[in-house]
């Protein structure tokens, strides 16, 4: 069944631990991760047109917005490619209208190009009405990037291969969290430059993730789950911008139970022990003067749906 239009949330992924092996032939890095998708959310509202033209518009709440980076409104943007994808894996000839409201930082490492993908998938799906599984939108949303598959997916799972091959991990309870947004982003490719320069005179090792977060998932346990925090790409993201030291230092002055850099940054993330903890370190970070703006948000998450 088409539809004329519909609306589509997205969340923003966060990753609890990032392990980064060495740079391969292919010219990329095998990861292994844990994904957590946090309420900080974009929308999509797409609808149908008449004639086969995809076309795409962008607006930004204060949050999102950064000096140097803006989100293309062409065939360079994620959710334009996702639904160009889609309609030429199923042999469609229709064309969408797609309308982005982007509250996930813009090159923040919080996959909001990957989680707009995701949800353009989902409105194409259903404004073209064509019932595509979750497995075959999953295996779509892996031609188009590594975040993809788990902004489709949701809730807390494990990434293997380019952080694409997503499966669930078992999580209890519900995981508070303060995101210290910066003035500008940063571009992913840099940061993967720079860990590569930091690590070439000794290859990282095989990419694992420590059993002592899992277990901390699985028991529910947040002060066990923000002592194993880890991202194998913060190094790379401090050594470009040695800033985000000082707003690190503010989190884990305020108690924060874990402190770290969100993917490759420069956003960064502190779990709080509950909602008023979580106040604590925003208001600090605020008073602090570190940060651009700074977010309260809680995990897991539901990936991509439609909500209208």
């Amino acid at each position: 069944m088409t539809m004329q239009s519909v609306t589509v949330r997205v969340p923003a992924k966060i990753n609890l631990a990032l392990a980064v092996g060495g740079l391969e032939s292919d010219g990329y890095h095998p990861l292994t991760t844990v994904y957590q998708a946090v309420d900080l959310c974009d929308e999509i509202r797409a609808s149908a047109v008449d004639d086969g033209d995809i076309t795409l518009t962008v607006t930004y709440d204060g949050r999102s917005a950064t000096e140097t980076a803006e989100v293309p409104v062409d065939e360079n943007n994620l959710a334009y490619r996702a639904a160009d994808l889609l309609r030429r894996r199923v042999g469609v000839d229709d064309g969408i209208a797609l309308s982005i409201r982007k509250a996930i930082p813009v090159s923040g490492g919080m996959a909001g190009g990957s989680a707009d993908a995701a949800a353009a998938l989902v409105a194409a799906d259903a404004i073209w009405g064509l019932g595509t599984s979750r497995q075959d939108l999953l295996a779509v949303a892996a031609e188009l990037g590594s975040d993809v598959p788990f902004c489709l997916f949701g809730g807390t799972a494990m990434g293997t291969g380019r952080g694409d091959q997503v499966s669930p991990v078992l999580a209890r309870g519900r995981y508070c969290w303060v995101l210290g947004l910066a003035d500008r982003g940063l571009s992913t490719p840099v940061v993967y430059a720079e860990f590569d320069r930091l690590n070439e005179s000794a290859p990282p090792a095989e990419p694992q993730v420590a059993p002592a977060l899992l277990s901390a998932l699985r028991a529910g346990d947040p002060a066990a789950l923000g002592a194993v925090l880890s991202n194998d790409l913060q190094e790379a993201a401090l050594s470009l911008r040695p800033e985000l030291t000082e707003t690190l230092a503010v989190g884990e002055e305020c108690g924060a139970l874990g402190s770290i850099v969100s993917g490759s940054g420069p956003t960064t993330m502190f779990l709080a022990g509950d909602e008023e903890h979580a106040l604590d370190i925003a208001l600090a970070l605020t008073g602090a003067g570190v940060c651009a703006d700074v977010v309260q948000a809680a995990g897991p998450a539901p990936g991509a749906r439609v909500i209208a």
